[in-house]
């Protein structure tokens, strides 16, 4: 006997991931590529999209995550490829941990500093892993200041097995309408230059650097220095708050679908669902959609975002009416006549950017692909 129809899927497009990678790599030439692969593959599954990744050809430099357990994770399915922990260690016995495992470490505090001159003054390993010196160029959340970071370089340098890469990470970069946004951005590229020009007279050697990530890629080619960190324009997705990741010419990796359970006739002046947050000033035609902020559709997602449904003669737009329930929602089908209980709908994806939809909702198209739960079922191709 069949199993139950599919209520709430994710399907995985993997060839527009490799295109997406395509891109990266036409953006930057003369870069080495680190794709972003943290949070689960930002919610599209790490396992499957790092064997993706490697399946394309594109050479690429190291996998990067967020967590000591996302890095011993991917480590165990042995793909010959370094990973980058973006965290550094939290504490000396995670710094034990990432050097069994091979695994880089971005350096970015004292303490850190502290615990490997310990390790390396008492019992340097061979064959340490690369550590990634993170300098503050303004963001103010991890890195040493810009004196610190130069003491921690030659401090670093005092040990020859050790490789050294200086990065930084930018703030603003997303947002290129603001004047305000763009000073700062100036402000951290010539904060990252002037360090890597000082240590550069002071060492009297090239020093290795990294500061771009998807929105750098985008719009910044004078941070793409040697090594840039794709993150989610992997994805198909806009890093850039003023543009899509479709009108960038990404395109979208994962569709997420779901499909009508109800359709039911409102009447003009009824309210629909929790908190008649929607009033119908007409007679309305109502579907009801088996999905819910219990699969991670957002709840904060307002009256009028955009929701497509599946018909033999093609898509077609509408629009949500009513607040998003746990496991329900409801959208408008008035005019619709040739939309049928059953029928296939897509909450974004292909047909539909999520970028879009995380704006209506008041938040950004990570934390779409990231709260996606355990409910929906994904399926890659």
């Amino acid at each position: 006997m069949d199993g139950p129809r599919k209520r709430v899927w994710a399907t995985i497009d993997t060839q527009a991931l490799q295109k997406n990678l395509a891109r990266v790599r036409a953006l930057c030439p003369e870069s080495k590529i680190i794709p972003v692969i943290k949070a689960d593959a930002y919610g599209h599954g790490m396992e499957q999209i790092a064997r993706a990744i490697i399946d394309s050809h594109t050479a690429i430099a190291a996998f990067a995550v967020a967590t000591m357990a996302e890095a011993l994770a991917l480590h165990s399915l042995k793909l010959d490829i370094p990973i980058l922990l973006l965290p550094g260690f939290a504490e000396e016995q995670e710094l034990g941990l990432c050097i069994d495992a091979g695994v880089e470490m971005v350096v970015h505090s004292p303490y850190q500093l502290s615990i490997l001159q310990d390790r390396f003054e008492s019992d340097i390993p061979s064959g340490v892993p690369r550590l990634w010196l993170k300098l503050n160029s303004g963001m103010n959340r991890l890195g040493f200041s810009a004196a610190e970071c130069v003491k921690a370089y030659h401090t670093l340098r005092r040990f020859p097995e050790v490789e050294l890469v200086l990065m930084s990470h930018l703030g603003c970069a997303d947002d290129s309408l603001s004047a305000i946004a763009g000073e700062f951005t100036s402000k951290q590229i010539a904060e990252f230059n002037r360090v890597r020009d000082q240590l550069v007279q002071e060492s009297g050697r090239a020093v290795v650097c990294s500061m771009a990530a998807s929105a750098g890629i985008l719009g910044l080619p004078e941070t793409h220095y040697d090594y840039v960190r794709p993150g989610v324009m992997l994805y198909g997705a806009s890093p850039l708050a003023d543009e899509t990741g479709e009108e960038l010419g990404l395109l979208p990796v994962m569709t997420l679908h779901s499909r009508l359970i109800a359709i039911n006739e409102v009447a003009a002046g009824d309210s629909i669902g929790y908190g008649a947050t929607y009033v119908c000033d007409r007679q309305t035609r109502v579907g009801v959609i088996a999905i819910g902020y219990a699969d991670g559709y957002p709840r904060s997602a307002t009256n009028g975002t955009a929701v497509l449904i599946k018909t033999p003669t093609g898509l077609l737009r509408t629009r949500l009416i009513g607040r998003a329930s746990m496991d329900m929602i409801t959208v408008e089908l008035t005019g619709m006549d040739d939309v049928q209980v059953g029928d296939e709908v897509v909450l974004w994806g292909v047909g539909l950017c999520a970028d879009e939809v995380a704006r209506q909702a008041g938040t950004i198209s990570y934390e779409l692909f990231c709260k996606l739960t355990e409910r929906v079922n994904f399926e890659y191709a």
